[in-house]
């Protein structure tokens, strides 16, 4: 049987992009991909918390990721903790701080040496549950640079001291293990601990890994950028260059005045060279020089 026309297609054949098709990562590819991650989690972590720490930068030091279940990493977290369920997207993970870490950081932003009391109260006051919602922004910013914008949007969805209050996830959930050692100068190292679920991780680098970002070519270091902005250097003002008789100087007495010409430019040097020169004015109540030229 012949057509009366010729058979054309009234839609283009779906082409599938060969990334959406793409299986995810296999199991054994998940903890050894979150370990690369936590280099430079640990990065972030450092500047982000100098402010909390007065300023100061600590040393990150990431321990290896271990496999085991949330159960076992629940054992060792003591009777008060800042513990906090976050997400990432719609995939949970728990990361959880000890109570006196808390309190003590507390202590010291407002003004103490970072002391603990002498007994640990039942539940955090508001002030520590405030230092921990920074910790929580802080801690979600930086794992969203890790993961270089792939893991979707990170957010604390509750907290409490109490694990069984919180709720995170059944015992038997397999999780990957992974503490970040927080070690300032003078002081007691602490530690932040993430467990965060198979699922979790499957989906954290379901795209593949971040890439580290291209450096931007470098140019000729200017005056004004960090380091050399800070440098001091001495300028001189060349107020008066005259010549003298030796016999005149060897005459000075007290109270003998001298008549100083000075002159209309006068020149700024820095070391062996004039870098601009000026006019002497006022300024208020002192001498001051009004650069009018720039070498």
């Amino acid at each position: 049987m012949k057509p009366e026309r010729a058979f054309i297609a009234e839609r283009a054949i779906a082409q599938h992009d060969a990334a959406l098709l793409r299986p995810g990562p296999d199991t054994a590819e998940l903890v050894p991909a979150l370990a690369r991650m936590s280099e430079r989690l640990a990065k972030a972590v450092r500047g982000a918390l100098a402010p909390l720490l007065g300023g100061n930068e600590p040393q990150i030091n990431p321990m290896k990721p271990m496999q085991t279940d949330f159960a076992d990493f629940c054992s060792e977290i003591p009777r008060l903790a800042a513990n906090s369920l976050m997400q990432i997207g719609a995939a949970p993970f728990m990361m959880t701080i000890e109570g006196e870490t808390v309190l003590r950081m507390v202590d010291r932003a407002f003004g103490g040496p970072g002391d603990t009391p002498a007994s640990l109260p039942r539940e955090f006051p508001l002030s520590a549950e405030l230092m921990i919602g920074r910790i929580e922004q802080i801690m979600a910013a930086c794992l969203g640079l890790a993961l270089g914008g792939n893991g979707g949007a990170i957010r604390a969805v509750r907290r409490d001291s109490s694990l069984a209050q919180l709720q995170a996830m059944p015992a038997e959930t397999q999780v990957a293990g992974l503490t970040l050692n927080v070690v300032e100068q003078g002081r007691m190292p602490w530690a932040i601990a993430l467990a965060f679920p198979l699922e979790t991780l499957a989906q954290m680098f379901a795209h593949g890994e971040a890439k580290r970002p291209a450096r931007p070519p470098r140019g000729p270091a200017l005056p004004t950028d960090a380091p050399f902005a800070d440098i001091p250097v001495e300028l001189g003002a060349v107020l008066v260059d005259k010549r003298l008789p030796l016999a005149t100087v060897s005459r000075l007495t007290v109270g003998q005045i001298l008549s100083v010409p000075i002159a209309r430019n006068v020149p700024l040097v820095v070391g062996e060279r004039t870098y601009a020169t000026g006019t002497i004015g006022a300024l208020e109540d002192r001498v001051a020089i009004q650069i009018t030229q720039l070498s």
